[in-house]
This record gives C-alpha cells, sequence and structure tokens, in this order.
C-alpha cells in the first residue's frame, strides 16, 4: 500500500469519525443525562408516542407514569424519548 493510500483511509475514517461516530456518542451522553435529571410532575414521551406525566420514579430502570387521570403504567426509564415540560424543584 502506498503511503497515499494510507493517509486517503486515515482521512475518510477520521470525517466518518467527526460526522457520525462522534455525535451519536454526544447524542447518547444527552439522553443519559435527561434520564438521570427525571423527577416526578415531568410530562414524557415515550418512544411509543405516549405523553404522561411521570408519577414516581420507582427506581434506576423504572418510572410510573400516569397517561390518563387514575391511569398509571410502568415504564422502561429508556423507552422514554423526550420530556416535554420540566418541573421547578420545590422551594424549601
Amino acid at each position: 500500500m502506498r503511503p497515499a493510500d494510507l493517509l486517503m483511509l486515515t482521512l475518510i475514517f477520521g470525517i466518518m469519525y467527526f460526522f457520525l461516530i462522534r455525535p451519536q456518542q454526544k447524542k447518547l451522553k444527552e439522553h443519559a443525562a435527561m434520564l438521570a435529571a427525571l423527577r416526578r410532575g415531568d410530562q414524557i414521551v415515550t418512544q411509543g408516542g405516549v405523553i404522561g406525566k411521570v408519577v414516581k420514579v420507582k427506581d434506576d430502570n423504572e418510572v410510573e407514569v400516569e397517561i390518563a387521570k387514575g391511569i398509571n403504567v410502568r415504564v422502561v426509564k429508556s423507552t422514554i424519548a423526550t420530556v416535554m415540560n420540566k418541573t421547578e424543584p420545590a422551594k424549601s
């Protein structure tokens, strides 16, 4: 392999890293931070399109969501796509 070919291969990998791999890693970190900051009262949307309000954060992997008045479902945290409305922290 010629040095020019090796340089082109390295350049292509570098471009792929900065345009594909790095943004995906950043997006995963932001999603993990959003899930870690999830608390009671936040309005969420799941990946299935269900909109609800967080009633209880059960543990590291699960939350209880109210999807209609008096109807609560358990949802795995990783299936939460976005937080629509964040609640303000309670003032002491």
